[in-house]
């Protein structure tokens, strides 16, 4: 029996790096907001799939008007969010009985395709933890002070979401004590003790940041069939 497949995507950004009053996740991406372009994203990867959507609680209510406007049907789960991401992710979990596989996503990446959502749903089966990550591009230098020296791009990686746990295992992991190193959901199942593995993200699964994010998104959307 194959385990049952959830996503508990966060979006709590508030729009400062893009110079937005609005949320950012409510800006507009090729006539829908990006939030909703993410959420069609999983389900276009599978009509089975139980998706927790985590807001502020005063954004709620905004989500409600965007599925009244776009008549958009599908079943989501609400869950209010904490201060800080790491409390948003712990309150998304709540929702979830029993255990199961669960991929958790930044609302602001809205380029995400069925390919890369279902790769980490397989391999999270198999390692427990499975994280989208992408090489590096171009040359990277590390900084000290006033020195700067070379490092060899070829060992590290951007760090993408969907990031796919067990849920058993995410849920013990989020049993910690919030840290301010904790970045990821990657990083704290790593702190609880558990490998966390790797596999090829997309250059296209951008993270909506800053303006030119938004101008490269609306790029590479308007060119998918």
């Amino acid at each position: 029996m194959e385990a049952k497949e959830y996503a508990l995507i966060v979006a709590g950004g508030r729009g400062t790096r893009i110079n937005s009053k609005l949320p950012k996740q409510f800006l507009t991406l090729n006539g829908k907001p990006i939030l909703l372009h993410t959420v069609e994203a999983f389900v276009s990867y599978s009509a089975a799939l139980t998706i927790i959507l985590v807001l502020p609680e005063t954004e709620l209510g905004i989500w409600d008007s965007i599925c009244r406007q776009f008549n958009f049907t599908y079943p989501v789960i609400l869950q209010k969010g904490g201060d800080t991401r790491f409390q948003s992710v712990r309150n998304g979990l709540i929702q979830i009985e029993g255990d199961g596989l669960v991929a958790v996503h930044d609302g602001v990446r809205p380029l995400v395709n069925s390919d890369l959502i279902g790769a980490s749903f397989r391999l999270a089966a198999v390692h427990g933890a499975a994280v989208a990550s992408v090489r590096l591009k171009e040359s990277i230098r590390e900084t000290n002070q006033d020195t700067t020296r070379a490092v060899d791009r070829s060992r590290f990686r951007i760090i993408q979401t969907p990031q796919t746990f067990q849920v058993s295992l995410l849920k013990k992991a989020y049993q910690q004590k919030e840290d301010p190193a904790f970045t990821d959901d990657a990083s704290v199942v790593e702190r609880g003790g558990h490998p966390i593995s790797l596999f090829e993200g997309s250059y296209e699964n951008i993270k909506i940041t800053t303006p030119e994010d938004l101008i490269l998104a609306e790029a590479l959307l308007s060119a998918r069939p």
